[in-house]
């Protein structure tokens, strides 16, 4: 796998999870949106579906040697090594009601490794971008875009953790887990989904936890987050998408989260 090939992967990934971010920007906060549920009863809209086939068709049209897999549509097969993983809106909850944390999520893998990532959050045109080796990034509006890094803090007493929704812990009977991290933090607060894991990259939380996630979740972050100086695993410690669950540390307090994950 050459350099030119990644970064070439990656400068299409960028732009496309700003034009997906566009789409979506049509449909929020619009009234009439209809939202419709899936079989595991989680939201689904227009706008999901119709960001998703952007993203599907100008991968193809550039590398269609490439394997697709989304959240809205069926797994296209490819013979290149290299596989996109998109979630269109990450956090569509939050979309539905309007509140602009949601995410616009690109993943690249390259035989089964997450190598580079994308989190776009278009209603902040805030994004936070990374390939192996190759640094992580961080675009705000126009601006040029300054590397990405994660804090300094050394202790999650001193620290803010975030997470998704709590009732997934309660989900999973895990709720222990929950409530000790709420406990150990200075501050606690759900401002979860993408948006988490761009806050832990770009220093503003330090921790950022999900007991349930599935793998277009999880796909842009171990690139990014380790490229920020940071962590993300799944709760054995294991840097994988497809865990079922995951957190990102500031690494400085890696081995103290490990703790009350275990415990």
């Amino acid at each position: 796998m050459e350099n030119r090939q990644i970064e070439s992967r990656l400068q299409l990934a960028i732009k496309i999870a700003d034009e997906a971010g566009v789409v979506t920007l049509k449909h929020f906060n619009r009234p009439g949106l209809k939202v419709e549920r899936k079989k595991n009863d989680s939201p689904v809209t227009v706008a999901d579906r119709r960001a998703e086939e952007l993203l599907r068709s100008r991968i193809a049209e550039t590398f269609p040697d490439d394997a697709i897999h989304g959240e809205e549509f069926d797994d296209r097969s490819g013979r290149s090594g290299f596989r996109w993983i998109l979630d269109p809106v990450d956090g569509t909850k939050s979309f539905i009601h309007g509140v602009p944390l949601y995410a616009t999520l690109v993943a690249i893998e390259h035989e089964g490794r997450s190598i580079a990532g994308v989190i776009r959050i278009p209603a902040l045109g805030e994004c936070v971008y990374a390939a192996l080796g190759h640094g992580a990034w961080h675009l705000v509006g126009q601006a040029q875009p300054r590397a990405a890094r994660v804090s300094d803090c050394p202790r999650l007493a001193e620290g803010l953790f975030v997470t998704s929704e709590v009732a997934n812990f309660e989900d999973v009977g895990r709720r222990d887990v929950y409530d000790r991290l709420q406990s150990a933090a200075r501050l606690a607060r759900s401002w979860g989904d993408g948006y988490g894991y761009l806050l832990v990259a770009t220093g503003r939380a330090e921790l950022m936890v999900d007991p349930k996630m599935e793998v277009w979740d999880a796909g842009p972050l171990p690139p990014i987050l380790t490229e920020a100086g940071g962590t993300f695993t799944d709760w054995q410690g294991e840097v994988k998408t497809d865990s079922g669950q995951g957190f990102a540390t500031n690494g400085r307090i890696f081995d103290e989260v490990m703790g009350m994950l275990r415990s």
